[in-house]
């Protein structure tokens, strides 16, 4: 094979050529010839590329290049949308290359119609909702079926379970609708790709469950790429793992109501039965107490008021079953819910077991519960799966490393010797940025901490002129802060939880001076480019809490095996994170601002410096005057530009 990925990312390339503004970056030159390389030989790569780098060009390139079968994995459905969409086409129509590309997504992405139909059919009172109508409406004329192109449905409506299809409720072959499935057409195009995008959700569900179809393409695929691969190790472990929700449970005894109606009027038994499931369920959340939280399985197992509800609850699964088994062979959807109710039951008794190198653990929402099991290290299992689809595997993200070595990650995913290179911002973070460490404020573990902590912000925002993140490790703290922030600010003020993310980012574009307080989903994926962000804010360095339940689990199994949980795991993690939040700042290359880390630890604690060491190299000070002077600076530099 011809290297040529570095050239065509040249000033003189097929890139730069054809995409307004390029600009030849040598770290991404760099990263395409490893990508290059990596497919060419069959062989494995880590590579941490730095915000600027231009990741997905570097890896699309040689991908495109290589007259292979590649598989593009991201961490999100809205960064795949935005890869195909946008990214792909661009450097398809640069190469000139007849390259066909497909996207693939699970299957409760896609517009179900049989479901669809059977709603309709049975009168559901949801049919007289807005949000149906305009189900109805691109139902007529959708080509994809894929509920992305609908925006004027959210995208956590409860409307679309009721529309799409679930691996447990798919009817397969016999589904009258099969020949017109969504899901079946965008498989097939995803078996004639040359490049397919997914998600990690996807790719585990299949890689653990084989559960979504996608299985099906694995053995002839040359190659996977990664990207955002710093969310691997947990959502491998989520998916490694089992769990049992009410949902699940809820969900079954509905479509029994709805099957029984169709295939079995007469079995009137069953539809009592099926709603007494119900409200069994409902029961063991009411059990499990009215807050939402989420902690270890076992002690509240052992409660007698959960004992009892997880008795009555699986008596009901057990009349459920049996009541199946009885009219199962009347229609293929009884038959598909006597095979879930059997999976329920097994997955219930396995939450009652003492569980194997695994935690067992709970969330309780609202309504809601989930159970989980969930293996305590997922490097073996993850392994063997890499071995048994010996093809090339880049693995790719901007915050992969800590103090400048990969063990973390690699060790968490059982990648052993594999190559690793990090490849640095090409952005001037000395001239364009500053790093602002406060002092005076207290121990972050005092409660006096976020009241201080607001009182040293303000007089930042002021000289900012909003247009500031301030991004939180915690939902109480983003609380405490937006409560004693209220009514002191000249500029918008947006809280995360009063408006979805997606809306609270437009706002905050818009206005241009605002100022936003978000907790972990703000901390990455998150771009605002341009004077509109200025200034982000971090409360603390982000630790995750000892007392979650998975966290705990891990750490004790650390300590026994005679290591050290805090360096081991809890610090590379946390300087993860850090790295992730500190990346919403410097977005392009005309971008400027200021870092504030709040937290005093980092100049206290000797682990500090191994936070500063993974940090861009950038100007640090504890004087509020030379913030106020860099932000005044910044506004002449953005005057400068826009002129």
């Amino acid at each position: 094979m011809v290297m040529q990925a570095r050239e065509l990312l040249d000033e003189a390339g097929a890139v730069a050529a054809y995409v307004e503004g390029f600009r030849p970056r040598a770290q991404q030159q760099r990263m395409a010839e490893l990508v290059e390389l990596a497919m060419s030989d069959t062989d494995s790569l880590v590579v941490e590329a730095g915000t600027g780098v231009g990741k997905t060009f570097a890896y699309l390139v040689p991908a495109l290049l290589s007259a292979k079968k590649v598989v593009i994995s991201t961490g999100t459905k809205h960064l795949q949308d935005q890869l195909y969409h946008k990214d792909l086409p661009v450097i398809r129509k640069a190469l000139a290359l007849p390259v066909k590309t497909a996207l693939l997504k699970g299957r409760a992405n896609y517009l179900c119609i049989h479901r669809f139909e059977s709603l309709i059919e049975r009168g559901d009172k949801v049919l007289c909702t807005p949000a149906f109508r305009h189900v109805q409406q691109w139902a007529r004329r959708t080509l994809r079926g894929d509920i992305a192109e609908l925006n004027e449905v959210a995208e956590d409506s409860p409307l679309w379970s009721l529309v799409t299809s679930t691996v447990d409720n798919c009817l397969g072959a016999e589904c009258p609708s099969y020949s017109a499935c969504h899901v079946l057409k965008a498989r097939r195009r995803a078996q004639e790709a040359d490049v397919l995008i997914i998600n990690h959700h996807l790719f585990f569900a299949d890689l653990a469950l084989k559960e979504e179809g996608f299985s099906e393409l694995l053995p002839s695929v040359n190659a996977f790429v990664l990207d955002e691969a710093h969310q691997l190790p947990e959502i491998a472990s989520a998916f490694f793992g089992t769990n049992l929700s009410s949902r699940q449970i809820q969900d079954l005894a509905r479509d029994t109501i709805a099957e029984q109606l169709k295939e079995s009027p007469d079995m009137g038994e069953l539809r009592r039965i099926a709603e007494n499931l119900i409200n069994r369920v409902f029961d063991l959340r009411i059990a499990m107490g009215r807050e939402s939280q989420r902690g270890a399985w076992l002690p509240l197992r052992k409660h007698p008021r959960v004992e009892k509800a997880l008795d009555e609850m699986g008596w009901g699964l057990d009349e459920l079953r049996e009541a199946l088994e009885m009219v199962a062979e009347r229609g293929k959807g009884l038959q598909a819910c006597a095979r879930r109710v059997v999976q329920a039951i097994n997955r219930l008794e396995l939450m009652r077991s003492e569980p194997e190198a695994a935690v067992q653990w709970y969330e309780t929402f609202r309504h809601s519960f989930i159970l989980h099991n969930t293996p305590l290290e997922i490097a073996g299992i993850f392994k063997k799966h890499m071995e048994d689809y010996p093809c090339a595997w880049v693995f790719t993200s901007a915050t992969l490393s800590v103090g400048g070595h990969f063990r973390h990650f690699t060790s968490r995913l059982g990648l052993g010797d594999i190559r690793c290179e990090a490849l640095d911002s090409p952005y001037d973070y000395e001239n364009n940025a500053m790093l602002y460490l406060p002092k005076g404020l207290p121990d972050p573990r005092q409660l006096s901490y976020t009241p201080a902590l607001v009182e040293t912000v303000l007089p930042i925002i002021q000289a900012s002129g909003g247009r500031a993140f301030l991004l939180f490790t915690s939902h109480r703290a983003l609380r405490l802060a937006a409560e004693r922030l209220e009514g002191r600010l000249d500029y918008p003020l947006l809280v995360q939880g009063t408006a979805p993310r997606r809306e609270l980012l437009e706002h905050f574009r818009e206005a241009g001076n605002a100022v936003l307080l978000g907790t972990s989903s703000f901390w990455e994926g998150v771009d605002v480019r341009g004077q509109a962000l200025s200034c982000v804010i971090i409360d603390k360095l982000p630790f995750a809490s000892p007392g979650d339940p998975v966290m705990q689990a891990r750490l004790e199994a650390i300590k026994s095996a005679g290591g050290n949980p805090f360096f081991e795991f809890q610090l590379p993690q946390a300087v993860i994170s850090l790295k992730q939040g500190v990346g919403r700042l410097i977005r392009d290359e005309q971008d400027s601002g200021v870092l504030v880390i709040c937290d005093p630890r980092l100049l206290t604690k000797p682990y500090g410096k191994v936070f500063l060491n993974s940090l861009p190299t950038l100007p640090v000070t504890h004087d509020l005057r030379i913030v106020e002077s860099f932000f005044t600076a910044c506004d002449q530099h953005y005057e400068a530009v826009s002129h």
